[in-house]
């Protein structure tokens, strides 16, 4: 795509992760000349890739968005669909939360491998370059020129006309640009950290899963819980959180420590991971951090802009860190439609327009976290679940409940708390009028002496509870 001047635009991208390499996918289909930058090496021909590794759900505003550039289809097929959270209770019994309504699922998809593919994706347009071994140092915003140093410790100089930052949380183009503009910045470690473990497959089978597949299973035990995802060669991901304290506290112990631990909280998962592998994999891991990011505004002038984690870093228990960070390249996409590719106009209405929704996800996933290692085993929480669905049933344009808003559809994130709240505050209420209601009826009854009218009405109730639920 050309300027005004018929000169063709150069865009540079700052970090091949997944949304810069998404967002390579989406400018170089608007036609522009993209120079995709990466301080790591090429992942896909690395043997081991380090970093994060916890598994990606993928949902609808993932899904839209690989759908726009052709993916959806291919990724989709590589997947698995998990329609439900399976809660493994202390005792060892489960118990099967279903995530929407029938047919609707999250998906459990490889991390490295839609990475792999985003970045062939894009490496097939003949107008993308890619740079791996490419490390940010310096950047002149003004005049568009970025300062490399690649693995020969060589000086790299480039020049662009727009420069897109998604190099993640510790965005090196997010600190340049915070040289540059005034910009909010807030960013807070939550006191519990993350480590991975793994259920392997069904020994002497082909890749058979040793736990349900179809389900994201989850054991929360308040301070700290446990979740597992199914990957395609049979095994489990599985992420141990938990404060940093109780970390230190148990590799202090050696070995014995780590099955006592396991004994006492996730007594059915130690057969799984295999008591030898646990012992190993806990002692020899490193119990990683969890960071969430807010920042306003995301660009500078119409010379850059920041996107996914570099402008929105959540903790992972939504499951919408990548979901997010993908729709905010179709969002920024839209707005290209709606200014004609204008990026003096596009930039700070980008900037006016998602940050209110990546605030509100990132408040959002902090509080799943107690949901997911709390709330879930309350006999309150159950009830409303199955109070929120069947408003649902009856209403399912009207009330919509939180996950399905956030995982279901593309409603503005912003606008689903807002929702929320209001939907909230109506149930509750009309719980509090239903219950006063009866009790009043109760009364009334007992005050006429016409207990069997009681029984009457207790069984109608009982029997009209259980059609529903």
């Amino acid at each position: 795509m050309a300027d005004s001047s018929g000169k063709k635009s150069r865009i540079a991208i700052v970090g091949g992760g997944l949304v810069g390499a998404m967002q390579a996918c989406y400018m170089a289909q608007r036609g522009y000349t993209v120079d995709l930058y990466e301080s790591r090496e090429d992942i896909r021909r690395a043997e081991h890739v380090a970093g994060r590794s916890i598994n990606l759900a993928l949902s609808v505003r993932g899904r839209s968005a690989l759908r726009h550039i052709g993916l959806e289809e291919e990724v989709v097929k590589s997947g698995i669909p998990m329609h439900a959270r399976l809660i493994h209770s202390l005792d060892g019994k489960k118990s099967a939360q279903p995530y929407g309504t029938k047919g609707e699922a999250i998906l459990s998809v490889d991390r490295r491998k839609l990475n792999e593919l985003l970045l062939s994706a894009a490496e097939k347009v003949e107008s993308v370059t890619m740079h791996f071994h490419h490390r940010l140092s310096q950047l002149d915003l003004d005049n568009g020129i970025l300062h490399f140093t690649d693995k020969n410790d060589h000086k790299v100089e480039a020049h662009a006309d727009l420069i897109f930052g998604c190099d993640g949380a510790y965005s090196c183009v997010r600190r340049q640009l915070m040289r540059k503009t005034l910009i909010d910045f807030s960013q807070e470690y939550i006191p519990h950290g993350y480590m991975e473990l793994c259920v392997p497959p069904v020994p002497g089978t082909d890749g058979q899963h040793n736990m349900e597949i179809n389900y994201l299973h989850i054991w929360p035990r308040n301070e700290f819980m446990m979740i597992a995802l199914p990957n395609q060669d049979g095994s489990f991901t599985l992420t141990l959180f938990m404060p940093f304290k109780e970390f230190e506290g148990i590799k202090a112990q050696g070995d014995e420590g780590v099955l006592a631990f396991f004994e006492k909280y996730f007594p059915d998962a130690i057969e799984k991971i295999g008591v030898q592998s646990l012992k190993e994999t806990y002692n020899s891991s490193t119990h990683l951090p969890l960071v969430s990011i807010k920042c306003s505004p995301y660009h500078y002038q119409d010379k850059a802009v920041i996107m996914g984690d570099a402008s929105h870093a959540m903790v992972p228990f939504y499951g919408q860190g990548m979901n997010c960070g993908f729709e905010d390249c179709l969002v920024f996409n839209e707005i290209m439609d709606q200014f004609d590719g204008d990026f003096a106009k596009v930039l700070p209405h980008y900037s006016t327009f998602r940050g209110p929704d990546a605030k509100a996800i990132c408040d959002l996933a902090m509080y799943n976290y107690v949901e997911m290692r709390s709330l879930v085993n309350s006999r309150w929480f159950l009830f409303r679940k199955k109070v929120d669905w069947l408003l649902n049933w009856f209403l399912p344009s009207k009330y919509i409940p939180l996950y399905s808003m956030v995982t279901f559809s593309r409603i503005r994130y912003h606008m689903v708390i807002n929702k929320w709240k209001k939907q909230d505050k109506i149930v509750n209420n009309g719980l509090i009028l239903l219950g006063l209601s009866s009790l009043g009826m109760l009364v009334w009854l007992i005050s006429r002496g016409r207990q069997m009218q009681i029984g009457k009405l207790t069984e109608m109730l009982t029997e009209r509870i259980q059609d529903f639920f």
